[in-house]
């Protein structure tokens, strides 16, 4: 068998200390360790299997020429270049993963390499930003970010030592002992869950387990809607469930923490597959803590759903344009769709009784939605809240229906 790489990305003009000990050790291991180097500034004598002038004009710069950019472009340029070098080591059966070292710019050029790559391709950055806000490095793709705890600065000392040999060790680890993403015999349904509509999801996945799908679902958090985009686009998905369309808010209004890291409510008319979509938790905006919420959603009703989440009401207006753009989304598929509604509540909040309950603004957006669809898009309601038995038994056989191409619903 070839050996494989694990590929190190490093600005080594500061960091060439660690990218010798990371190379060092991993070719120790049996593993090739070919050094990236994405540096931008300081001269240096370290010959890297893959030197900065090569990775820059890869990223359509010529090096002499990259300091004359915005640093944030500086960022792009050499994280593109190295995404097509990962690219090509991925193409041709060679690489094994990818470890990175860095702090602000060198997690900034990484993650840009490391988002070109499939998901299932070991990824893991040792940074000085892991312990802070990290979703624009890893958006949507598995990537790992473990906290470096003291500075990447001098090479191995008592504490990069363990830290750095760890990083190593579970990229290693992975490549041999992970099972890469491979399509399986079962069709695969994808759905979208929250913890407002996990019970209308899962009575769905076990009556569609037992018809013989694989169900996979997918958090409704902005991350892992654009996930299940993502692997639609790559033909992992032949069906999709969404139940939880509370992503598109985000994606209309820009505002919450699950504003979607890629448009929503897309791929699957792309491709053609059958789509079940149903407005769940699509009446409310989630925030942070209580202190976080903007000041022109104060004033609303609102579910304190935990410390760290805060769900406020959509108004009428709000959600009339959020079926507008969910219509416009529809309108566009090339395959079947069926929009399923429960009556009595798109959340377990918006049940009677709970905190973000107002039907006459869950009408509001009905009306929207049937007045923008297109005639052959057909809308089912269920005298139902989401949660109800009666509603996900509903939309479970619907996609079965639509997954078997008839046109009984």
């Amino acid at each position: 068998m070839a050996q494989k790489s694990i590929a190190i990305i490093v600005t080594v003009d500061t960091k060439e200390a660690e990218a010798r000990f990371l190379n060092e050790y991993i070719e120790a291991q049996g593993f090739k360790a070919p050094v990236i180097d994405v540096s931008t500034k300081h001269p240096h004598h370290y010959k890297a299997a893959y030197p900065r002038e090569k990775v820059c004009s890869l990223g359509s710069v010529k090096f002499e020429e990259l300091c004359l950019l915005r640093r944030d472009n500086m960022m792009k340029t050499m994280g593109e270049g190295s995404a097509k070098i990962l690219l090509d080591l991925y193409a041709k059966g060679e690489l094994a993963g990818v470890l990175a070292v860095g702090g602000n710019q060198g997690t900034a050029i990484a993650s840009i390499a490391m988002r070109a790559l499939p998901i299932g391709v070991p990824k893991l950055i040792v940074s000085t930003v892991a312990s802070g806000y990290v979703r624009p490095y890893i958006e949507y793709k598995d990537i790992i970010m473990m906290f470096s705890v003291a500075d990447i600065l001098g090479g191995a000392n008592t504490v990069s030592r363990t830290i750095l040999t760890n990083a190593a060790g579970a990229v290693m680890g992975m490549s041999q002992y992970g099972v890469p993403l491979t399509k399986g015999e079962k069709p695969v349904i994808a759905t979208t869950a929250f913890g407002n509509t996990d019970a209308a999801v899962n009575q769905a996945r076990i009556i569609l387990e037992g018809k013989g799908y694989e169900v996979i679902a997918f958090h409704a958090s902005g991350a892992s809607g654009s996930a299940m985009e993502y692997l639609i686009e790559e033909g992992y998905i032949q069906g999709v469930l969404d139940m939880t369309t509370h992503e598109l808010i985000g994606e209309v209004f820009g505002d919450g923490i699950y504003t979607p890291l890629r448009p929503r409510l897309e791929e699957a008319g792309k491709k053609g597959i059958p789509q079940v979509i149903v407005p769940g938790a699509i009446e409310y905006f989630c925030f942070g803590g209580p202190d976080t919420v903007p000041k022109k959603y104060l004033d609303r009703k609102t579910h304190y759903h935990n410390p760290y989440n805060t769900n406020i009401r959509a108004t009428r207006d709000e959600v009339i344009r959020v079926a507008e753009v969910m219509a416009e989304k529809l309108n566009k598929s090339s395959g079947p769709v069926v929009v399923v509604i429960p009556l009595k509540g798109f959340s377990e909040n918006g049940r009677q009784g709970n905190a973000l309950y107002e039907p006459e603004t869950d009408q509001a957006f009905i009306h929207s939605l049937e007045k923008n669809l297109k005639p052959n898009i057909r809308i089912i309601k269920i005298d139902a809240n989401i949660n109800d038995q009666e509603f996900s038994e509903k939309a479970a056989q619907i996609m079965h229906n639509l997954m078997l191409g008839s046109k009984t619903i």
